[in-house]
C-alpha cells in the first residue's frame, strides 16, 4: 500500500484513530519490532503490578507473624529478594522495549521524509505556487520528527498504560469490592475532563504547527532577502513582522499550557481523592473485619503503582493529539492531487527532430477569476526543426506561461503542445525533459559544486568521465563561464546556497551552461541573458548561434540584440500570437511590433546608457512608413528598406 493513497476524507472529518492509521503503511515493515517493544513494555506493567501482591503475602506471613514463627527473618529476606528480582526484571524489560523500539522508528522518520521529498518534486509547480516553503520544511522536519516520537515512545506507553490501568483496577476488587468501585468512580471526572480537552487541544495544537510554519517562512524569507531588507532599511520593519508572528505562536502555546495545566490539575488531583476515600473506606472496613490490614496495604501499594500510568495519560493524550496533528500536516501534502503525471502508456519518439508546436493552446491559472479570459488565449505556433523563434510583446502578455508549457511545468488548459507530432501528455515525464531543457532569468542554483549544477541535466554521464569533462567544457565556453577556473577549487567549487556568492550574471551563465549540457533538441530560454554586460551578452550570442544550428530554440526576447538570434519571431499580443515573420518582415507589417521593439529599444538605451530621443518629425516618418507597407502589394512590402524602422537618435550621456 502506497503512503499516498490516503483517504480522500478531509484530515479534520477523521477521528483521532482513523488519523493515526495513516502511518500504518510506514510501520507495517517493522510492526513486528513494534510488537516485541510493546510486548516488553505490557511485561514490564505486569511485573510491576505483581510487587504489591508479594508485598501483601510479605506482611500477611512472616511480618505479622514474626514473633511466632521462627525463620521470619529468613522470609522477609526471602521476599525482599523476590522484589528486587521482580525490580531487575522490569529493568531488563524498560531496556529490551527501547532496543526493540528505537532502531525502527528511525526507519520510518527516513521512509517518510524521503517519500515526501519524492513527492514535493513530482507534484506540480502549481502545487508550490500555493504552498509556503517554511510550512513545507516545518512538515518535512518538526511534524516527521514528532511522529517518530510518538511512535517510538508515546504509542507504546499510551497503549501500555491503558491496559496497566484496566488490568490493576480489576485486581483492586481482589482486596474488597468497595475500594475498587470508589477507584472507578473517581476517574469519571477524569474521562470528561479528557474528551473535552482532545477538542480544545487538537485545534490548539493545528494552530501552533501552522504558526510554526508560517514563523519559519518568516525567517527562511529574511534570511533570502537580507541584502533588499538592508538596501531598503526595513530591518525593523520586518523585525516587528517577525515578533508579531512569535507572539502569536506564543500565545497559542500559552493556551495549550493551559489546557494541559488542566488536564494535569484533575489527574493530580482525581488520585488524592481517590487515596484519601479509600483510606477512609479501608479502615472502616478492617473495623469491620471485612479485610485485614495486609490487604489494605497491599492495595495502597497497588495503587501507588497505578499512580504513575493514570498521572501519564494526560501527557500522553495531549502527545498523541499533537502526533495526528502532525500526521493530518504531512498527509495534506501526501494527499494532494498530482495534475502533471506519466501516461499510462507513454508514447516513445525514436528519432527526435524537435519540432515544437502549439495547437490552439489555452492557458490560466488556478486562482483566476471565472470572468477573466484565459491568460494564453488560442496560441497557434510552430517552430521548425533547428529553427530559433524570438518571443516577443508587452510585459503581461503572457511571454513566460508560454515557455513553461512545453516541458510540462503547467499543463495546458485548453488544445495542445506537441513534440514531433506527439502531445507531450503522451510522452513520459523523463523524456519529455530529456528532450527539452530550459533556462530561466532568474537563475537558481544549487548548493553543489559547478560541475555538478552544469551537469545536473546529464544524469545518465559520470560526472568525472572524460565524456562529462568534455561536456562541461563545451558548456561553459557557450556560457562564457571560464571565471569557474578562477574560483578556489575550480568547478571542483562549491558554490553555496542559491548560488548567491556568485554575481547575477554568473549565476544566469552557469544557468546557461546547464542548459546547453543537456544537450536537447528543443532550448527553451526566457531570457538567459538579462544580466550580462554588453560584451559578454555579445560573446554568448556568437557561441550560441553556433549551438542553435542543429537544436530548435525558443528565446523569450528582452533585448533587441536577442531578437537577432532568431530565425524568425512570434509576437504575443493579449494572449495570442498576431503575427509571426522575420524581425524585418514584422517591422514592415505591424504597427504592434514596432512599438514593442522600441520599448525594448528603450529599455536597452537605458540600461546601457545611451538615451533614446523621438522627435515629431521621426514619428511622422514612421507614420508614413507604416502606411506605405500597409498600402503596398506583398512582393513590394518584402522589397521595402528594412532600415526604416531607425526612427532613434542615440546621445551617450
Amino acid at each position: 500500500m502506497s503512503s499516498s493513497s490516503s483517504s480522500s476524507t478531509p484530515s479534520s472529518a477523521l477521528s483521532t484513530p482513523a488519523a493515526l492509521w495513516r502511518l500504518a503503511p510506514f510501520v507495517r515493515p517493522v510492526v513486528w519490532r513494534f510488537v516485541g517493544g510493546a510486548a516488553s513494555a505490557l511485561v514490564a506493567a505486569v511485573i510491576a503490578l505483581m510487587i504489591p501482591i508479594v508485598l501483601e503475602q510479605i506482611v500477611q506471613g512472616p511480618i505479622q507473624d514474626g514473633a511466632t514463627q521462627s525463620g521470619a527473618v529468613g522470609l522477609i529476606i526471602l521476599g525482599a529478594l523476590v522484589v528486587l528480582a521482580l525490580g531487575l526484571g522490569e529493568a531488563l524489560m524498560v531496556w529490551l522495549r527501547r532496543w526493540f523500539i528505537l532502531k525502527p522508528s528511525t526507519e520510518i522518520e527516513y521512509r517518510m521524509r524521503t517519500q515526501l521529498y519524492a513527492r514535493l518534486q513530482t507534484l506540480p509547480v502549481a502545487f508550490h505556487d500555493r504552498w509556503q516553503s517554511g510550512q513545507l520544511l516545518s512538515r518535512m522536519m518538526q511534524d516527521i520528527g514528532l511522529i517518530r516520537r510518538w511512535l517510538a515512545f508515546g504509542l507504546i506507553l499510551l497503549v501500555v498504560n491503558l491496559l496497566t490501568i484496566i488490568i490493576g483496577t480489576v485486581l483492586l476488587f481482589r482486596w474488597h469490592w468497595l475500594l475498587g468501585t470508589i477507584f472507578i468512580l473517581t476517574a469519571i471526572p477524569l474521562w470528561v475532563t479528557g474528551y473535552r480537552f482532545e477538542k480544545r487541544y487538537g485545534r490548539l495544537a493545528r494552530q501552533s504547527q501552522d504558526q510554526a510554519g508560517d514563523l519559519a517562512t518568516s525567517v527562511e524569507e529574511s534570511v533570502h532577502g537580507i541584502r533588499v531588507l538592508k538596501a531598503f532599511g526595513r530591518g525593523k520593519h520586518a523585525l516587528r513582522r517577525f515578533s508579531s508572528q512569535a507572539e502569536n505562536l506564543r500565545e497559542t502555546e500559552l493556551s495549550k499550557a493551559r489546557a494541559v495545566g488542566t488536564i494535569w490539575f484533575w489527574l493530580d488531583l482525581m488520585p488524592q481523592i481517590a487515596f484519601g476515600l479509600s483510606l477512609m473506606t479501608g479502615i472502616w472496613l478492617i473495623s469491620q473485619g471485612a479485610i485485614a490490614l495486609p490487604e489494605l496495604f497491599a492495595f495502597f501499594a497497588m495503587a501507588t503503582v497505578l499512580r504513575w500510568p493514570i498521572e501519564s495519560i494526560g501527557f500522553l493524550f495531549s502527545f498523541m493529539l499533537d502526533a495526528r496533528t502532525a500526521t493530518d500536516r504531512v498527509f495534506d501534502i501526501f494527499s494532494e492531487t498530482n495534475s502533471i503525471t506519466d501516461p499510462e502508456q507513454p508514447v516513445r519518439i525514436a528519432e527526435p527532430r524537435g519540432e515544437l508546436a502549439f495547437e490552439g493552446a489555452h492557458f490560466r491559472y488556478q486562482d483566476a477569476g471565472a470572468a477573466e479570459r484565459d491568460l494564453l488565449d488560442g496560441i497557434d505556433l510552430v517552430l521548425r526543426p533547428g529553427e530559433t523563434m524570438a518571443l516577443v510583446g508587452l510585459t503581461g502578455s503572457g511571454k513566460t506561461t508560454l515557455t513553461t508549457l512545453p516541458a510540462r511545468l503547467y499543463d495546458v488548459t485548453g488544445g495542445r503542445v506537441t513534440l514531433d507530432g506527439v502531445d507531450v501528455r503522451d510522452l513520459s515525464l523523463e523524456e519529455l525533459r530529456r528532450h527539452i531543457a530550459m533556462a530561466f532569468e532568474d537563475a537558481t542554483l544549487f548548493s553543489a559544486s559547478v560541475r555538478e549544477n552544469v551537469l545536473l541535466g546529464r544524469a545518465e554521464l559520470d560526472v568525472h568521465s572524460d565524456e562529462a569533462e568534455r561536456v562541461l567544457r563545451e558548456a561553459l565556453d557557450v556560457a562564457q563561464a571560464g571565471f569557474v577556473d578562477t574560483l578556489p577549487d575550480g568547478v571542483e567549487t562549491v558554490i553555496g546556497e542559491e548560488g548567491l556568492s556568485l554575481s547575477g550574471g554568473q549565476r544566469q551563465r552557469l544557468a546557461l551552461a546547464r542548459a546547453v549540457a543537456a544537450k536537447p533538441r528543443v532550448l527553451v530560454l526566457d531570457d538567459p541573458l538579462s544580466a550580462l554586460d554588453v560584451d559578454t551578452e555579445a560573446l554568448v550570442e556568437e557561441a550560441l548561434r553556433h549551438v542553435l544550428a542543429d537544436t530548435t530554440a525558443m528565446i523569450v526576447a528582452h533585448r533587441p540584440s536577442t531578437v537577432a538570434l532568431a530565425d524568425r519571431v512570434a509576437l504575443l499580443e493579449r494572449g495570442r500570437i498576431t503575427a509571426v515573420g522575420t524581425h524585418s518582415e514584422l517591422l514592415r507589417t505591424s504597427a504592434h511590433y514596432r512599438h514593442v521593439i522600441s520599448s525594448l529599444e528603450a529599455e536597452e538605451a537605458a540600461r546601457t546608457g545611451a538615451i533614446p530621443i523621438i522627435t515629431d518629425d521621426d514619428l511622422a516618418a514612421a507614420e508614413e512608413a507604416a502606411g506605405v507597407a500597409a498600402s503596398a502589394p506583398p512582393h513590394a512590402a518584402e522589397s521595402h528598406d528594412t532600415d526604416t524602422h531607425d526612427i532613434e537618435k542615440e546621445v551617450q550621456s
